[in-house]
């Protein structure tokens, strides 16, 4: 055909060979691309929810040699970007019970468990809503505890908090000022684990969002991919998405792209080291040091006469 382009059109030649044009343009695209596009849809069938970034982080882990630019670029050929579903929530802030300051609007959160922050949603089932509280340990974005309930009562976060307490506790926890974190029973739960209380201003999500982000991942990574059909289901598919996807398998972007369980093991491990390091190091510096020379006796407070013989 390229031997006759000169003389006729393309259109025609095509036409006479019944070629569709296309094919004249057509680039095969490379071995590794395919392999790559392939080990792509993979992850996006395991992680529906990732974007690019993500998307490039899981494929590194996974032993690619990859950049963002070219997933960015197979995943906007195979459909594969994601459009954000937003969602609102409601928190029953007007209430006769303690309000408090916020305790870590310029703290500097640097180890676990220093502060943990708490949250409710609402998760639409077929024929009811149920009510999840979580709460997330800021510093490694863990799942400390969560509860999932037909009633939104001040029972519910306080199951979950109960649940978290039982393997760690915290500095400081921190929420919204919705009811069910002001109540007597909650905030006496915390007071007797020593626990500082810690509340966004009223009206001001942004105080929380830790707990907000959270909670934005779980609606779009689990719960609107699914239809629940009641709460048995729910509770199962959900608290496998909290006790294992989450903590153990989706890499967090603030992590260094690394699941939260993950994260936490090498932060601890490498404190650890660190901490024997500088035990070490002190006791070397004890051994060399010279010994200490005996106490020398006060003085008498009454001064001494020298006698004259």
């Amino acid at each position: 055909m390229n031997q006759h382009a000169d003389e006729f059109s393309r259109e025609l030649l095509c036409a006479v060979v019944e070629l569709p044009r296309s094919t004249l343009y057509y680039l095969a695209q490379p071995a590794d691309d395919l392999d790559l596009r392939s080990a792509l849809e993979q992850v996006a069938l395991e992680f529906p929810r990732y974007g690019y970034r993500r998307m490039t982080a899981e494929l590194q882990r996974r032993g690619w040699a990859v950049n963002h630019k070219r997933v960015l670029r197979l995943m906007r050929e195979a459909h594969l970007l994601v459009q954000v579903r937003r969602f609102c929530r409601t928190t029953f802030s007007q209430h006769p019970y303690g309000r408090y300051p916020n305790l870590i609007k310029h703290l500097v959160i640097e180890r676990p468990d220093q502060v943990w922050c708490g949250d409710i949603t609402y998760i639409r089932l077929r024929h009811e809503f149920v009510y999840l509280a979580v709460l997330l340990d800021i510093f490694t974005r863990s799942v400390r505890g969560w509860e999932l309930s037909r009633q939104l009562s001040q029972e519910l976060p306080k199951a979950a908090l109960v649940r978290a307490l039982r393997s760690a506790t915290p500095a400081i926890h921190h929420s919204d000022q919705g009811v069910q974190y002001a109540a007597d029973g909650y905030t006496e739960l915390l007071r007797a684990a020593d626990v500082q209380i810690s509340m966004a201003a009223q009206g001001q999500p942004t105080e929380n969002a830790y707990a907000e982000r959270f909670m934005r991942t779980l609606k779009e990574e689990e719960v609107y991919l699914h239809e629940y059909q009641d709460f048995a289901a729910a509770r199962t598919s959900i608290g496998r998405f909290l006790n294992d996807v989450y903590m153990h398998k989706r890499v967090h972007s603030a992590l260094g792209y690394l699941p939260p369980a993950e994260f936490e093991t090498l932060w601890r491990a490498a404190e650890s080291t660190t901490m024997k390091a500088a035990s070490g190091a002190a006791g070397a510096v004890l051994e060399a040091a010279p010994a200490a020379p005996e106490a020398i006796a006060a003085e008498p407070s009454t001064p001494v006469t020298k006698r004259i013989s």
